[in-house]
């Protein structure tokens, strides 16, 4: 199987970095084939711009989903794009390695959902969903978070875990077809000993070994949350205004 781990942390001896290191070798050493996007290693850029494109459809009014579009038909997206965009077609699972910032995922990672998962190729034209580009596909996260997991509860002072990541679970990777696993969250690594840390990195190593088989969390489905607009309009409406 193909694996892209989509990985956002500056420091390669965090504890990020160590999970990543374990990551790939398991995978490879069961037999995967393993690429990783580091993109702060590679500068990847997160603003979605004019650069994202080597020829625009109209130079005189910039609109992003008007010349992704006009790339996907056209071939015209920029390298870095192109890059990304093949990897995540070559890959049956997609792994994205990062901490937790402000209840979502750093801004570089934000900006390879915007420019990466780009309209047409990625969602549009009724493509979402249950009728995603990607079904069949899997994808997790793989997070450190900096507070103990006990602030994370349903009543508690950050609320459930499940409710911070609904935007990237079913907002971002449910959108465009993926099936969600698991997240595997490290609580707190900062105040772990060196003995619990490396107990999580062979939790870890265990949790991959089993990621083709595990159960994915329960799919956003438009059976049991239908599309009041459905039938009115066969497009999807544009995530971004004006």
């Amino acid at each position: 199987m193909n694996v892209l781990i989509v990985y956002a942390h500056q420091e390669p001896k965090s504890f990020c970095g160590a999970l990543l290191v374990v990551a790939t070798e398991a995978l490879k050493e069961d037999g995967h084939e393993v690429k990783v996007s580091d993109l702060y290693a590679m500068g990847f850029n997160p603003v979605c711009d004019r650069w994202d494109f080597t020829e625009t459809a109209d130079p005189d009014y910039f609109k992003v989903q008007k010349e992704q579009t006009h790339a996907t038909a056209g071939g015209s997206f920029a390298p870095d794009i192109v890059r990304e965009q093949e990897r995540v077609q070559w890959a049956d699972l997609v792994i994205f390695h990062q901490p937790l910032w402000w209840f979502s995922v750093p801004a570089i990672t934000k900006g390879w959902f915007d420019r990466v998962l780009a309209l047409d190729f990625a969602y549009g034209r009724g493509r979402w969903f249950d009728r995603g580009v990607f079904r069949g596909k899997r994808a997790m996260l793989t997070i450190t978070a900096g507070a103990p997991e006990q602030r994370y509860q349903e009543g508690h002072i950050f609320g459930g875990i499940e409710r911070v990541l609904y935007p990237l679970h079913v907002g971002v990777l449910n959108f465009v077809g993926f099936d969600v696993l698991e997240p595997f969250i490290t609580w707190a690594p900062i105040q772990m000993s060196i003995e619990e840390r490396e107990a999580e990195l062979q939790s870890y190593r265990s949790r991959l070994e089993g990621v083709w088989t595990a159960e994915p969390l329960p799919f956003h489905s438009l059976k049991r949350h239908p599309d009041p607009l459905e039938g009115l309009n066969s497009y999807v409406a544009p995530r971004r205004s004006s």
